[in-house]
């Protein structure tokens, strides 16, 4: 897993490096060596023409693309700069970067007034505007150049961060260069996945400017990120011998009259996910629609508790909440049923609205889903250290949190957060979540602890969600489809 850290953690361990000895020249030119080699790769892979355009401001960050430009040119790569400040306001570093980029023969524009920067019609753009460094608002030359780099139509990679995004909070309070990928040096930052973060940064690929290691083992985490696991290790085993009830046996609560379908897509995507038994018990009266005959379903009167009872005795785990509704009965039941709840139980959608409304113990293994609506009224107010306030809620209530999002984040209790990166805008559907809550339950009722089923499954419902966009585009797939590709999914991860 990596660290993922603050701006502010990450200039601490660049200072501790230079007070151990470390130049900031030499960390500079690994840096620019790593992103030219970075850029490289990525015009070879997608055969674009060997031509880069940087764009490049007055600190470090830029003198780290002239570095990586001066490289480029020896490769054989036409490079050109536009510089949008007067070299009079640049830090030394890049000064000289600039100096010897011009030397090396490459060209240099020197920007005088927004609006002057004119971009070929071919090639990549290497942003080198701003670093972590930066705070506010991106204003006058920075904000000109940003507009007219994201309306170039050119894939752009960003150095470290692009440009016009706060690395700590996610925000952009103007204009932020919208990147294909982050060349971030040696750790991610917090900005990347909050805010507008997720939305800017495109892919992440981590280029090292040589900061040893022992300082990158002292840099202190807000988060980590989920970058390679062992999946395969993951899956539930197969016994040649098992049966059905071995398999897994999960119940599910959910549906009402407005919302029926919330319950099939649960049980429907437990089933494609490995449960050997799935039962749907529906509020009584509910009328349902197309049954899906692998599913068993039974009608539940919400004052009588004998049926779920007895089932609770040979199932393995639950999942309860999706399309139940929020009226005052539905409210005095799941009360009723957190008192006695003692399986591995998914609490999601209208089961969290209950927990936002009154205090209440939660069974002791408990995955809860909310998406950041539902954490902010669980929360009951939106608090400036959001993640923070959720950590907390975990800790006081023993409870595992799955917050749904772009990207994902699992909350332990007593742990440091995980980030799960999975997944892909056209998952933004009605249903998604019911599906992943499928997912989830599938996996416990099979026996994986909490941990390994949140992880397993966020990345089974974003593969699936992968494979239905490819197939029906981010546009047109729904959630249905999304459990249609559940399969190929566990076996990309067998393959």
């Amino acid at each position: 897993m990596q660290k993922v850290v603050t701006a502010k953690e990450m200039a601490r361990i660049e200072g501790l490096a230079y007070a151990a000895g470390s130049l900031e020249t030499e960390f500079m030119e690994s840096a620019g060596i790593h992103v030219a080699e970075a850029v490289e790769t990525f015009i070879a892979e997608h055969k674009i023409a060997r031509k880069v355009i940087l764009l490049v401001g007055k600190g470090n960050n830029a003198g780290d693309a002239y570095v990586a430009g001066i490289h480029l040119l020896a490769k054989g790569f036409q490079v050109e700069a536009c510089h949008i400040y007067s070299l009079d306001l640049c830090g030394p570093l890049c000064r000289e970067q600039c100096q010897r980029f011009v030397q090396a023969g490459g060209t240099l524009h020197c920007v005088h007034r927004p609006g002057e920067i004119h971009l070929p019609k071919e090639g990549v753009i290497l942003d080198g505007l701003v670093g972590t460094g930066f705070r506010g608002k991106a204003e006058n030359e920075l904000a000109a150049a940003i507009e007219t780099a994201n309306a170039s139509g050119l894939p752009i990679l960003a150095i470290d961060i692009p440009s016009g995004l706060c690395g700590n909070t996610g925000s952009v309070e103007t204009v932020a260069i919208s990147a294909v990928c982050t060349l971030y040096l040696e750790l991610p930052k917090i900005g990347f996945f909050l805010g507008k973060g997720w939305d800017c940064v495109g892919k992440l690929m981590r280029v090292s400017f040589g900061l040893p290691k022992a300082f990158i083992e002292q840099a202190k985490p807000e988060v980590f990120l989920h970058t390679d696991m062992p999946l395969r290790a993951s899956l539930p085993p197969i016994s040649r011998t098992r049966h059905k009830y071995q398999t897994g046996y999960l119940l599910v609560l959910a549906g009402s009259d407005t919302m029926p379908g919330a319950g099939r897509l649960v049980s429907y995507s437990a089933l494609r996910s490995g449960a050997g038994i799935v039962r749907w018990f529906y509020p009584w009266g509910m009328e349902l629609a197309a049954q899906v005959p692998d599913i068993l379903y039974e009608p539940w009167n919400l004052r009588d508790w004998s049926r779920i009872k007895q089932e609770s005795c040979k199932a393995k785990a639950y999942v309860v909440g999706p399309g139940l509704g929020r009226s005052k009965q539905t409210t005095k039941m799941l009360k009723k049923f957190f008192s006695f709840c003692n399986l591995p139980c998914v609490i999601d959608a209208d089961a969290l609205h209950v927990l936002s409304l009154c205090s209440t113990d939660l069974p002791k293994q408990s995955l809860l889903t909310p998406h950041q609506g539902e954490m902010k009224a669980l929360l009951g107010e939106m608090p400036s250290s959001f993640l923070r306030q959720v950590q907390e809620y975990a800790d006081n209530k023993q409870a595992s949190i799955l917050l749904k999002g772009a990207p994902n984040f699992f909350f332990q209790p007593g742990q440091i957060p995980w980030i799960l990166p999975f997944g892909n805008p056209g998952m933004a559907k009605a249903g998604s979540g019911d599906v992943l809550s499928g997912i989830l339950g599938a996996l416990l009722a099979q026996g994986l602890p909490i941990e390994k089923a949140a992880v397993l499954g966020c990345y089974l419902h974003g593969l699936a969600g992968d494979l239905a966009a490819q197939q029906k585009t981010a546009y047109g797939m729904i959630a249905s489809d999304m459990i249609e590709n559940i399969p190929q999914a566990i076996h990309k991860v067998f393959s």
